[in-house]
């Protein structure tokens, strides 16, 4: 079986009432009945590359499901340029290896020949994928990579005209985490203290940069210990530093396993009984990353950039936010995790670029849409038309906490709004909590 054929394969389908919706609804899908005639031009072929598998793994948890969807609301073509084209979504996994990404993405665009490349959570995954476009003269969009690292990261200089011609990223940055912070630690009174545990990697380097000035701006003291190898394993260092300078307020950006040998060793040391808020992003993203810590995870505060709770439909399939985590939680028996409606976002904003191409099968035009691109999406608005930064389009991330999950809950665990700073359009559900452990 080939590539573009094992990637056909779905996972388990959608309900009868979904699949009408994603067919019937989707502003993007061609839903008329009968045959549709197709361009002469050979099917779109677009890339999608994500890690579902190693240590990111919770990231592509749902891609499964969301690409069932996509390919169902794309089943009768896609309209672009006055022409109608098949469809062919090539996924990829890349084990969580940046070099895999990289030659993954060279995969898609020498040997499968793909028009378009969607790629999605974490530098390590972005940076190497949009880098190999770059090289090749691809249309690429990213998103869930903090901005700053996808475009400083690769190169960019702030002042200097934008070095990408192809590759573009919707995603929060340091300001969005600044604001949203700010806002949401106002709710609890510590000694403004902030203990912070920035990894050496591509998201560590531009939170410390970017990030730590913000909120010792804010009127927050700034405690670093420097930056850390991801993989670490003894973090005796940094706990007895935040120990001894008290640090009520504890942030970090590491990945998933870094943050679990942290925590379990901050509590056997005491540290984790003088934390009033421990504010974590990167990891503890997912019901099954906090789930694994136990009572450790119980409160711990951290940031959604998408919730059941947003009031956005997805564009392609036309199912709103709420309607598409009951579905994955049906059709997989597993909680609703952030990562469904971001990736279902991607989709909807690639998708939304080719039909507004004068051409989707040349290169050029399809950059150009990008370029322009100004939708609406499953996260919220996507505008690549007022910056910060040309290819970039900043989205907003949102205050939340994971708590115990209500009496008579199938689940441990629920995530909650609880400042909605960057996004006043999405529902604040219950005030921020101390950390208890």
């Amino acid at each position: 079986m080939s590539i573009a054929a094992k990637s056909m394969k779905g996972t388990r389908g959608l309900s009868r009432r979904e699949m009408l919706a994603t067919a019937g609804v989707g502003a993007l899908a061609l839903a008329t009945g009968g045959r549709r005639a197709f361009a002469d031009d050979a099917p779109l072929k677009v890339g999608f590359i994500s890690p579902r598998t190693g240590a990111l793994a919770g990231f592509g948890e749902g891609d499964g499901y969301v690409l069932d969807a996509a390919r169902k609301a794309l089943a009768k073509g896609l309209s672009a340029g006055g022409k109608s084209y098949q469809v062919t979504i090539i996924d990829q996994d890349t084990q969580s290896d940046p070099a895999r990404a990289g030659q993954l993405a060279k995969d898609l665009i020498n040997n499968q020949g793909i028009d378009m490349m969607l790629t999605t959570s974490t530098p390590e995954t972005t940076n190497p994928v949009a880098d190999a476009c770059e090289a090749a003269g691809v249309p690429c969009l990213a998103t869930i990579v903090p901005w700053e690292a996808f475009y400083f990261g690769r190169g960019a200089k702030p002042g200097a005209p934008s070095p990408f011609k192809w590759s573009y990223c919707f995603s929060f940055g340091t300001g969005t985490f600044a604001k949203t912070y700010l806002s949401m630690w106002s709710a609890i009174e510590t000694n403004k203290k902030v203990g912070v545990l920035y990894p050496n990697d591509a998201d560590g380097n531009a939170i410390r940069a970017a990030l730590a000035p913000l909120l010792a701006k804010g009127g927050y003291t700034i405690v670093d210990p420097g930056p850390y190898e991801d993989g670490t394993t003894d973090y005796s260092s940094q706990i007895a530093l935040f120990k001894k300078e008290k640090c009520e307020i504890f942030n970090t950006f590491p990945i998933p396993p870094d943050f679990a040998a942290f925590w379990r060793q901050a509590a056997q040391q005491g540290y984790t009984k003088m934390v009033k808020i421990a504010q974590i992003a990167k990891t503890g993203l997912f019901p099954s990353q906090v789930e694994a810590l136990g009572s450790l995870g119980y409160n711990l505060a951290t940031a959604a950039y998408w919730h059941p709770t947003f009031p956005y439909k997805s564009s392609l399939t036309g199912v709103s936010s709420q309607e598409l985590a009951d579905g994955y939680q049906k059709a997989t028996g597993k909680q609703w995790q952030q990562q469904v409606g971001a990736s279902m976002s991607l989709l909807d904003a690639g998708f939304a670029a080719l039909a507004a191409s004068s051409d989707a099968k040349d290169k050029t035009s399809v950059a150009k849409a990008l370029s322009t691109l100004n939708t609406v999406t499953t996260v919220g608005k996507v505008d690549f038309t007022s910056g910060p930064f040309p290819n970039v389009s900043e989205t907003p991330i949102i205050g939340s906490q994971w708590v115990k999950a209500p009496a008579g809950s199938k689940y441990k665990l629920d995530l909650v709004i609880c400042d909605n700073a960057p996004d006043p359009n999405v529902p604040v559900a219950a005030k921020l909590k101390p950390y208890t452990a």
